[in-house]
C-alpha cells in the first residue's frame, strides 16, 4: 500500500479540533472514576481492543485504583479502510473468561457492529459480566441496535471522519493529542 505523506500531514494540519487535550484528560478522569466505582471490587479482566484502545488503555488504566488484569484482542471491521462489513478477528481472546467480570476497552463507538460483536464474543466464552468504555460515542442514528450505548463513555461527538486519540485516518494520527474531524469528511 502506498501512501501519500504529503496528504497525511496536511489531513491532520486541516483538520477541526472537536476535542482538545485538556477536554480528553477531564474525560477520562471522569471515566475512571465511574469504571471504579462500578468494577473496583469485582477483579476484571480488562481487554483493549487493538489497535484502537492501545492509546486509551494507556491512559486510563493508570487512573484505575485497583486489582484489574489486562489482555488485548483485535477485531475489526475497518482495516485503514472507512467503512466495513465483515468482522476481522485477527487476535481472539485467549484468557479463560469463565466467570469473570471483563471490561471492553476501545477508541470509538460508531455504529456499534465491532463492539456488540466482541462483547457477545466475550459471553459465549462464559463471561459472567461484560462492560464496555470506549472514550468517543459518535452522534448518529445510525447504530447497529437502537439506543445502543458503552457502559463508559468519555465524549460525545459530531458525526464526522475522526482522528487523534486512538482513532486513525489511513493508519496514522492515532497519536494526536485531541479528537480531530478530517475536513470534508
Amino acid at each position: 500500500m502506498s501512501v501519500d505523506l504529503q496528504e497525511i500531514i496536511r489531513a491532520r494540519e486541516e483538520a477541526d479540533c472537536l476535542v482538545d487535550a485538556a477536554e480528553v484528560e477531564t474525560a477520562l478522569d471522569r471515566m475512571a472514576a465511574e469504571i471504579t466505582a462500578e468494577l473496583g471490587d469485582s477483579n476484571p479482566l480488562v481487554y483493549a481492543v487493538m489497535n484502537g484502545a492501545l492509546i486509551l488503555a494507556g491512559r486510563i488504566l493508570p487512573r484505575l485504583p485497583f486489582a484489574l488484569e489486562v489482555a488485548y484482542l483485535h477485531a475489526t471491521r475497518y482495516g485503514h479502510q472507512i467503512q466495513g462489513t465483515l468482522l476481522d478477528w485477527r487476535v481472539r481472546p485467549t484468557q479463560d473468561l469463565r466467570g469473570r467480570t471483563v471490561l471492553v476497552l476501545d477508541d470509538i463507538l460508531d455504529e456499534g457492529h465491532t463492539l456488540h460483536a466482541i462483547i457477545e464474543h466475550l459471553k459465549e466464552e462464559g463471561a459472567a459480566r461484560v462492560y464496555s468504555a470506549v472514550l468517543t460515542h459518535k452522534l448518529h442514528d445510525r447504530k447497529a441496535y437502537a439506543g445502543m450505548r458503552a457502559d463508559f463513555t468519555g465524549l460525545d461527538v459530531a458525526d464526522r471522519f475522526l482522528f487523534g486519540c486512538g482513532m486513525d485516518y489511513k493508519g496514522y494520527w492515532r497519536n494526536a493529542p485531541g479528537i480531530y474531524a478530517v475536513k470534508g469528511l
